[in-house]
């Protein structure tokens, strides 16, 4: 306890120099916490993104993962009705889940041929009431009281209406019929003279209607599309499709090639009249931190049925999630090295300075008993006092800071969002906080321990004719 009060009176000696190296220490505490708080928020709130547009996990069928993209009707899932009633039945999976819910992904060409206007595109059919659950799923509680959900655009009664990607809409020209913002319509070109032309807008004309259904029907004052897919045995095939609105996809490549539609469309685009199957089953857990094991009972529970299906979570299935929170691990590291090297530099120069000063209160000391580890760890005891009291002001003063981003109303647009949302941080990460504090304590400790060495070693003789 008495080397405790030396030292504490030796940092006060020199209270300028022992509160800039105190200062130093604390703002490497804040802007590590501050950018370990962002991080933290960044990757649950990019795991929620991810895990509301697409769940937890996806079953497809053998053969998907690797080939499925370029021929979705060859590797779809058959009966897949009887497959979600065998995952929702499971008496161990049962309590985990959200909603296990069919998806369709498939690939055509739209046409808007009222302006002679076609394009690829790159369509999803879901069941919006299972899509409007997964959307409200927040498992971390990341999103404020008085949210408010943008429309989903697709309805379960209304099987032929659907919505479009910005960019779609624009290529289409769609943009004053749906009333877009900020999107000029496509410039008049005119038409090349081309001698026996084919006259594609009639013959997806005659398609469109020999296969449209009594659901068809919409309100004449909604823009039309129509949709040329591939059946499962390569025949020709065209659906009607009445676009609600248009949503931007945030993604410039997917914006300008985006259909959201009801699985009942996609499934009578891509299979026809034949067999409606699902190219994947889609489901979304009550809590993230049964990943695993949901994932580990599906595989064991098809195995057991000898169903020829394969599970993939969404960390597998979203490259930009690994990428980014990648991204932001290397930063926050990268960060982190930066601010010990400021702080162990700081410590080191300023204990050194402190042992230039007491030379002769060192050879006193020595010359009065004190063995060289006393003096040794009088001066490592300093250096671990100012680690605790720098360390104590950055955790303190980087929480209050954490606090007033949280309230700032600052904004940013976030990778792969379309719309800006306020900056965050996750300020109840304590873990964090500790995690920080220490760190700095324990580099400002070993920072002491060079010059605490080099008094050690002073000669007593030497030390006391010290001028």
């Amino acid at each position: 306890m008495t080397l405790f009060k030396i030292a504490f009176r030796n940092i006060l000696r020199n209270g300028r120099r022992s509160l800039m190296t105190a200062s130093a220490i604390a703002v490497g505490g804040i802007a590590m916490i501050l950018f370990g708080e962002y991080n933290d928020f960044a990757f649950l709130g990019l795991q929620t993104q991810t895990v509301t547009a697409s769940g937890h996990m996806s079953v497809f069928a053998k053969g998907y993962f690797e080939f499925g993209s370029g021929n979705p009707s060859g590797y779809s899932i058959a009966n897949y009705k009887r497959v979600i009633d065998t995952i929702e039945n499971d008496p161990e999976l049962k309590p985990m889940l959200n909603v296990v819910t069919p998806t369709v992904s498939l690939f055509g060409i739209a046409g808007n041929f009222s302006v002679d206007a076609s394009k690829t595109f790159f369509g999803t059919g879901f069941i919006p009431s299972d899509r409007d659950r997964m959307r409200h799923w927040d498992e971390y509680h990341l999103r404020p009281a008085d949210y408010v959900f943008s429309p989903l655009g697709v309805s379960d009664k209304e099987i032929n209406k659907g919505v479009v990607g910005i960019g779609l809409a624009r290529v289409l020209g769609l943009c004053e019929a749906l009333k877009v913002p900020n999107c000029p319509p496509p410039p008049k070109e005119a038409a090349p003279d081309v001698k026996n032309a084919p006259a594609l807008s009639v013959d997806l004309t005659e398609l469109t209607a020999r296969d449209r259904t009594a659901t068809a029907a919409a309100a004449p004052a909604e823009p039309r599309l129509d949709l040329l897919g591939a059946t499962a045995n390569g025949a020709p095939n065209v659906v009607t499709f009445y676009v609600s609105e248009a949503q931007n996809q945030g993604i410039k490549e997917l914006d300008d090639a985006f259909v959201g539609m009801h699985i009942a469309l996609a499934q009578e685009l891509l299979y026809g009249r034949g067999e409606h199957k699902a190219v994947a089953i889609q489901i979304q857990l009550h809590r993230s931190e049964d990943l695993e094991r949901a994932k580990a009972r599906l595989n064991r529970l098809f195995a057991e049925k000898k169903l020829p299906l394969e599970v993939h979570d969404f960390t597998e299935l979203s490259a930009s999630y690994v990428q980014i929170r990648n991204f932001l691990t290397v930063m926050f590291g990268f960060l982190t090295v930066i601010m010990l090297m400021i702080v162990i530099f700081t410590v080191v120069n300023t204990m050194t300075m402190s042992v230039m000063e007491r030379v002769n209160e060192i050879g006193t000391a020595r010359a009065m008993g004190i063995r060289r580890s006393g003096i040794r760890r009088l001066f490592v005891l300093e250096g671990f006092l100012l680690g605790v009291i720098g360390a104590t002001a950055g955790a303190a003063l980087g929480t209050v800071l954490s606090i007033w981003f949280n309230n700032a109303g600052i904004m940013y647009t976030p990778p792969g969002q379309a719309h800006a949302v306020p900056v965050r941080l996750l300020t109840n990460d304590w873990v964090l906080i500790y995690r920080v504090w220490i760190g700095l304590v324990v580099i400002a400790t070993v920072g002491a321990l060079v010059p605490a060495g080099r008094a050690a070693r002073m000669k007593v003789v030497d030390a006391l004719r010290h001028v």
